[in-house]
């Protein structure tokens, strides 16, 4: 079997997932430059456009080419605004396991497309790529990453010690101290998820994007 990613999108019913593009450059350093994202998560910061481009052009698409995972910039379908990224990473192709990580833009929280999102990856990783479980870890602290989990059907199996760290004593304190932190470990089995006649609901692949190399 493939070893690698196919350049895909996938819909949900109100998301596209597709691969970046340069014009989400201003909105990625946007998302980016945002406190919560400094706080919880390890890009680069500030986060500069140069950043962005590396990432666009050349990391992501790395990412993807050697078999570590894929990731996916997170559209409204209606207006096409970037309102995330969902990354898959830390593949293993033998056990067919993949980690999630995501981001949301501060605008877009509260209005449930990062569940939504998660779910429809984990419908085209199930489905379409024959994996057999997904995982995700969250800071112990970061309650809005933990209910994305939940919300998604997500299992929690544990709590990885000391695995992480979180820059800035609280999230909105300004501060660059850095904390270590435990992570809550959490997994997606294709058993986990409603399926009715088969199949979950929305997810689906766009070929749209399949000749793109």
């Amino acid at each position: 079997m493939a070893s690698t990613f196919p350049e895909t999108a996938i819909s949900t019913e109100r998301l596209l997932l597709r691969p970046f593009e340069e014009e989400d450059v201003p909105g990625l350093v946007e998302m980016m430059n945002d406190e919560l994202v400094r706080c919880w998560t390890a890009a680069p910061h500030p986060y500069g456009a140069h950043h962005a481009r590396t990432w666009v052009h050349t990391a992501a698409a790395e990412d993807r080419a050697r078999g570590r995972g894929i990731a996916f910039a997170v559209t409204e379908n209606l207006t096409q605004r970037m309102v995330g990224v969902i990354h898959l990473q830390r593949t293993d192709w033998r056990l067919r396991t993949t980690e999630a990580a995501f981001v949301t833009a501060p605008w877009a929280r509260g209005e449930g497309y990062a569940p939504e999102a998660l779910l429809g990856v984990a419908q085209w990783l199930f489905e379409d790529q024959r994996f057999e479980r997904l995982e995700l870890r969250t800071a112990a602290g970061n309650t809005a990453a933990q209910q994305v989990a939940q919300k998604a059907g997500c299992i929690s199996e544990g709590v990885l010690r000391s695995a992480w760290i979180v820059r800035g004593a609280e999230p909105g304190s300004g501060s660059d101290d850095e904390t270590r932190t435990d992570l809550i470990l959490w997994s997606l089995l294709p058993e986990d998820m409603e399926l009715p006649g088969g199949r979950a609901a929305d997810g689906l692949a766009d070929d749209r994007y399949a000749s793109w190399a």
